[in-house]
């Protein structure tokens, strides 16, 4: 694959390649918005499970319906694994304007090592596994960004020395849904909700199956919560502009 590492300062995320990437945590708090953003996430592991059968699918589309028929933007961060798996699902969110889509590297392993045994990325292979479904993106659709989310959220300095040259934006959290591997729809929501504040920035995933099996049963719950308390939920981009 022919790897380009820049684009231009109009590309949404994009920062100078010749110093550590930004990151960011949550907008501002002045602001009474909240971005909600959904991980795309796909292992070696996961496909396997795919392939045999173990698992029907981990593109969890109802989450997608539910926003839409709440007319919600939302930011999705998508895994070079899942974006091949997932063709068809990848342009279907690239069509919708509604959506933004970033990239969470291309298998899912980890920049540090000891991070909820997702394996480990050698340093000299984290900037291909970042560019790498940036690539896959752009040649997906024109609205790409280069915002970049580590798996796990987990990451050094040497990690971020490492893929300075992608020219990302590195997009952390300040509030965790609780929805990976959780069957409670109730605790989603709850957890959600109770730390929404002015600015958040809202880890939810778009797996489905055993991974995050009730996020499209606690979403319609967790959009009217956000509107009751009077914020709005946009794109990273709005958030952050």
């Amino acid at each position: 694959m022919s790897i380009r590492t820049t684009d231009d300062e109009s590309t949404p995320g994009w920062s100078a390649p010749d110093s550590l990437p930004p990151v960011v945590r949550h907008g501002p708090r002045s602001r009474r918005e909240v971005a909600l953003t959904f991980d795309a996430d796909l292992t070696e592991y996961m496909r396997k499970r795919l392939i045999s059968g173990q698992v029907a699918s981990y593109a969890n589309m109802r989450v997608v319906e539910e926003l839409q028929q709440a007319n919600v933007p939302a930011t999705m961060f998508l895994t070079g694994l899942w974006m091949e798996e997932y063709s068809a699902e990848t342009e279907y969110l690239a069509a919708d304007d509604r959506f933004e889509l970033a990239t969470h590297s291309q298998t899912h392993r980890a920049f540090r090592e000891d991070c909820f045994s997702l394996g480990y990325v050698p340093p000299e292979d984290m900037l291909e596994e970042v560019v790498r479904p940036i690539e896959r993106l752009r040649n997906t659709t024109p609205r790409y960004t280069r915002y970049f989310r580590f798996p796990g959220g987990c990451y050094d300095e040497t990690a971020l020395r490492a893929i300075s040259s992608a020219a990302v934006t590195v997009v952390d959290f300040d509030v965790v849904s609780g929805d990976a591997f959780c069957d409670s729809a109730d605790t989603i929501v709850e957890q959600t909700l109770s730390r929404a504040t002015n600015g958040s920035i809202i880890l939810m995933h778009l797996n489905g199956g055993p991974n995050a099996p009730q996020t499209a049963n606690a979403l319609p719950r967790v959009i009217d919560g956000i509107r009751a308390i009077g914020l709005t939920p946009v794109t990273l981009t709005q958030l952050l502009k």
